[in-house]
């Protein structure tokens, strides 16, 4: 009996996340799906994967109809023993995406737990975490990955607490469990973002042990993490394994041209510049959105209503009133310093008001973690707006020029100060009347005075946004002028709002403190002011007018009369969609494309584009087997033409161009003939490939046939009178693909920068080419090994703490 009254009140709080998750997302309960502009792409991009998947029951690992080729390892491969993601999906049991908003709910209340708070106050605390705008946002353009990985961060810092409290055992399993939880997610921007506040936490408990001489719990708790940590990594190995061995193929790695598409010379090495690094960089002043939603203007595409000086000013214009409503439903009344904004990124009002009171009154020394935290990310956050310490980061520490898009990582801030919050709420009800009422007109003088600053403070900004010129010289100088009207009705609409909803909380506080009302009471009103002030904000980015049919969702493109015609053609071929420019995975639903949609592109392929493509050499699209370019006339209409110059799937070409450097191998290809001609880079495959070097003058009269194609799978039939050196129109991975004439092994190497090729004998011989990736097999065993060590740890831990019982010291 006592175990159960333990466990109901989390038995109602989960129920109530389930509730609330269904609630907000209640389309799913009508079977209509969200759609997802990102997951959109990320269908187009696996198409051929999936449909592969369906009929053979096996993984392909590569796709051949994005970017000419590349691994499937993020763009959602299967792996064996993945025992992770079997429980991940357990826990997402919801319809999508209320499945990631429970998980939101579910980690963040498991961490207010570890806390110490009470189910009540964790319930709310949660509900206003997985509400940050932030996050509801990227569940309505489809960041899955990044909410995924989200999620799981605060299970993952309540296990690394539990442990340097000395409860090894449950915090050892809770810490493996939500870390191989968290790796699984795949979003490693995210996971990288968590252990820069690991660190901040580790090093506060290191600072407190050390100080009372307590080393041998420090070296427990670290031999504990570390070993958790191991396995979560083994329980991920495939997927951990695959990715960094696709990331130096990547843009993500470095590349080796040293100059860039105009021929200017290049300082960096990596293919993600430092400018393409800190493109979306959070603006100082910005960072007040945190309190007001749209002191900034909101979005990019923000609602406005029949009352905006927009509105008003189509009316003048003539436009019918329906057609002006129409047209101010989405408006860029954004003018902040990043290039696109779908809303703000806003943390409550009223949560930063409790977390304000928790720095006053919460006498805990775990808050100042929590401060750092959000303090880190926020400097971060800033960018090239912050370059010193940007700079810092990119230039020494370790794999932080990896990632881009640096405003990111305020979710770290969007994680503490919910927790402050609660915090701050829990402290407040412990402590004297007389400290309640220090800590309320203290906290309420900040969050007040700010917002007064703010308000005193508006005519120091334009209001102008880095587009306007744009609009001026496209609708007119009033047009912007009704805009920037706009823009400053939001600004002190917010600050209002703002402040009305901290009048009503300090008011609740303050009916507590005189007696007027009971603390539970007081309770439930501000974690209602909490969540519904932040829940009215989300509603005006993600809605119900997002969802659409669980048709629309499966098949996201239409086929065009362009598409119908080539899709006629059944021969193995590319196909390019100018529009497109590189970037769209419309292409990649329907046709072997040599573009696409992905955050690490090849990176070959890129520069590929850059320098050769995206400055119409045709010569690039014919070695690439590229047979239709699909394009649009003046009336936006698609239309394929046929490249008759396109190479085909192989040929034989009768000489190689030797060169010793990237840079070289590219230039070569400004004018070459590709059908007669192949490029080598001798400085980097020579010593592996001598014999290329010594084959000139190469008989041409040969035929190689393509027989068979799979993502996979290639076999080709070649037939020649001499010996001679074949170019295959598919993209070359070192890290896979193995080549076979006639069942026998045999080299092949990259030539034109991207391509296949090797040196077939005189006759008749099947030439096959097998995607075998050996990083499988052995991530897979690592991950098999892992998943049973994980199990009897949990087996034993649990029967270990149900027998000893958990004396643990606190």
């Amino acid at each position: 009996m006592k175990i159960i009254n333990k466990l109901y009140p989390h038995a109602i709080a989960i129920f109530g996340f389930v509730l609330v998750s269904l609630i907000y997302f209640y389309p799913v309960l009508q079977g209509k799906q969200i759609f997802q502009s990102d997951i959109a792409q990320y269908t187009g991009m696996a198409k051929e994967q999936n449909d592969f998947r369906a009929v053979e029951h096996l993984e392909p690992y590569w796709t051949n109809s994005a970017f000419g080729g590349m691994p499937t390892y993020q763009l959602g491969a299967k792996y064996p023993y993945d025992f992770i993601s079997v429980l991940d999906h357990a826990l997402r049991f919801l319809p999508r995406p209320a499945d990631y908003l429970f998980l939101y709910f579910l980690g963040f209340y498991g961490l207010l737990l570890v806390l110490k708070t009470d189910p009540l106050k964790a319930f709310f605390g949660a509900v206003a975490f997985g509400f940050s705008t932030y996050l509801i946002i990227i569940l309505g353009v489809g960041h899955n990955a990044k909410a995924h990985a989200i999620a799981y961060m605060p299970l993952v810092i309540a296990g690394f607490i539990l442990v340097y409290r000395k409860k090894y055992i449950a915090g050892g399993l809770l810490t493996m469990i939500a870390t191989a939880l968290e790796i699984n997610a795949n979003h490693f921007q995210m996971t990288y973002y968590l252990l820069i506040f690991l660190l901040i936490l580790s090093a506060y408990y290191t600072y407190t042990r050390i100080k009372t001489k307590e080393f041998k719990a420090l070296l427990t708790s670290f031999g504990v993490l570390a070993v958790a940590g191991i396995f979560a990594l083994g329980a991920n190995a495939t997927n951990l394994m695959a990715t960094a061995e696709y990331a130096d193929f990547s843009t993500r790695g470095k590349s080796e041209l040293t100059f860039n598409p105009d021929g200017s010379r290049s300082t960096n090495t990596s293919a993600m510049t430092r400018d393409y690094i800190t493109e979306y960089s959070y603006g100082i002043t910005e960072s007040f959105n945190l309190i007001a939603p749209r002191l900034f203007g909101g979005s990019n595409h923000e609602a406005l209503g029949t009352d905006s000086s927009m509105y008003n000013f189509m009316i003048s214009q003539g436009v019918p009133a329906g057609q002006a409503a129409d047209f101010v439903s989405g408006m860029p009344t954004y003018w902040g310093d990043q290039p696109i904004v779908a809303a703000p990124a806003y943390i409550g009002v009223v949560v930063f008001f409790l977390g304000i009171l928790a720095l006053i009154l919460d006498e805990r020394r775990i808050k100042y973690v929590f401060l750092s935290g959000a303090v880190v990310a926020l400097l971060l956050s800033w960018g090239k707006n912050f370059a010193i310490l940007t700079d810092f980061f990119i230039d020494y520490v370790p794999l932080y020029n990896k990632f881009r898009a640096v405003s990111s990582i305020q979710v770290i801030l969007e994680l503490c100060f919910p927790v402050l919050a609660i915090m701050g709420l829990q402290s407040f009800f412990k402590v004297d009347k007389n400290k309640q009422w220090e800590g309320l007109w203290q906290s309420g003088a900040i969050v007040l005075g700010t917002i007064v600053i703010l308000f005193l403070c508006k005519s120091m900004f334009s209001f102008s946004g880095a587009s306007d010129s744009y609009f001026s010289e496209s609708y007119g100088p009033s047009f912007v002028d009704a805009l920037i009207s706009d823009r400053k009705t939001l600004y002190s609409a917010d600050l209002l709002r703002s402040a009305f909803f901290i009048v009503l909380t300090a008011g609740v506080l303050w009916l507590f403190i005189k007696n007027r009302i009971a603390q539970t009471t007081a309770l439930i009103l501000v974690g209602l002011f909490m969540v519904s002030d932040l829940f009215l904000v989300d509603k005006k980015y993600v809605s119900a007018k997002d969802f659409v049919s669980s048709r629309e969702v499966a098949v996201p493109f239409e086929a065009t009369a362009a598409d119908a015609q080539i899709l006629r053609d059944s021969s193995h071929y590319r196909v390019f969609e100018v529009s497109g420019n590189f970037s769209s995975a419309r292409t990649s639903y329907f046709h072997k494309s040599i573009g696409g949609y992905h955050a690490a592109k090849p990176r070959r392929m890129q520069q590929l584009f850059d320098f050769q493509i995206a400055k119409n050499n045709l010569e690039i699209l014919n070695m690439l087997n590229v047979k239709y370019v699909i394009q649009t006339d003046k009336e936006g209409k698609e239309f394929p033409v046929v490249n008759p110059d396109a190479n085909g799937n192989a040929w034989f070409v009768n000489e190689v161009k030797l060169v010793n450097k990237a840079n070289d191998e590219m230039k070569a290809l400004d004018h070459l003939n590709t059908k007669k001609v192949a490029v080598f880079n001798l400085n980097l495959y020579g010593s592996k490939f001598k014999n290329v070097r010594l084959k000139r003058n190469m008989d041409t009269t040969g035929t190689i046939q393509l027989r068979t194609y799979k993502p996979n799978y290639i076999k080709y039939i070649s037939d020649s009178k001499n010996e001679g050196l074949a170019v295959f129109s598919e993209i070359y991975y070192p890290n896979g693909w193995n080549a076979y004439v006639d069942g026998v092994k045999t080299d092949h190497f990259p030539v034109d920068y991207v391509l296949r090729a090797m040196m077939l004998p005189k006759g008749v011989h099947t030439v096959e080419f097998k995607f075998e990736p050996e990083v499988i097999k052995i991530g897979s065993t690592i991950t098999l090994i892992s998943g049973a060590g994980m199990l009897i740890l949990l087996i034993g831990g649990v029967y270990y703490q149900r027998k000893k019982g958990t004396k643990v010291e606190d």
